[in-house]
């Protein structure tokens, strides 16, 4: 299957003050269209550092960051900017929604930028709320909807505009176990019946089996994955 996201010797360093902190060390990755990855490790480890690498939200200090057949790591502020907006769908574990906004003028952000008509774009939020089952409660604001569905408003928002990427930052980190498996098995759906390629952060084992493939960071590299045990 072809490579989607192409990492190759990225380096990231920190400066704080006179110390400078790598973050990660010659790291080498490659994610295949359509593959859903998760990414664990210990607190520290650099699985953010690297998820804002592959979402264009920062930048190697040394390296290549190839995705959807782009060097993202040689573009402008404005080109990154523009490139996000076609190509990433953002997912985050405290789902930053506009809480004076309605789940569909939330979803609807993404669409702004882009030059489609009003009619569209409210076709494009219908579609995307009811993908995540919210369609009923389209006119209703955040604090008026459960942590589940508020994520799942997320999800919509991350996927209206339809993304090459789906980037998920410990996107079940706020919600209890029975909730958590059914956004995990959303992302799941969103996967295998539509195709989206997805690179999730975790730190939950569970969360992590309703992926594809895990890689392991620790300490800024990528580690084997650890052994099971059997009793």
């Amino acid at each position: 299957m072809e490579a989607l996201v192409v990492l190759k010797h990225v380096v990231k360093r920190y400066r704080r003050g006179r110390q400078v902190l790598e973050v990660l060390h010659n790291l080498d990755l490659e994610v295949a269209s359509g593959e859903f990855l998760a990414l664990m490790g210990p607190s520290g480890s650099g699985k953010t550092t690297l998820l804002n690498l592959i979402g264009g939200l920062d930048r190697p200090t040394e390296g290549e960051v190839d995705v959807a057949g782009e060097r993202i790591d040689q573009l402008s502020g404005g080109q990154l900017a523009a490139w996000r907006a076609r190509h990433v769908g953002f997912v985050f574990q405290f789902y930053n929604l506009m809480p004076t906004l309605s789940a569909e003028r939330n979803v609807e952000l993404p669409l702004l930028l882009t030059p489609l008509s009003g009619a569209q774009r409210k076709k494009n939020v219908e579609a995307a709320l009811t993908l995540v089952g919210l369609l009923d409660w389209r006119k209703h604001k955040p604090n008026e909807l459960s942590g589940g569905q508020q994520q799942r408003v997320a999800i919509a928002r991350a996927i209206v505009a339809d993304p090459t990427l789906l980037i998920c930052d410990e996107p079940t980190g706020d919600l209890d176990r029975e909730t958590a498996e059914e956004v995990l098995g959303l992302l799941q759906q969103l996967n295998r019946n539509h195709g989206k390629t997805v690179i999730m952060v975790t730190h939950d084992p569970k969360a992590a089996s309703f992926a594809s493939r895990i890689v392991n960071l620790d300490k800024g590299a990528l580690v084997p994955a650890p052994a099971m045990v059997t009793v």
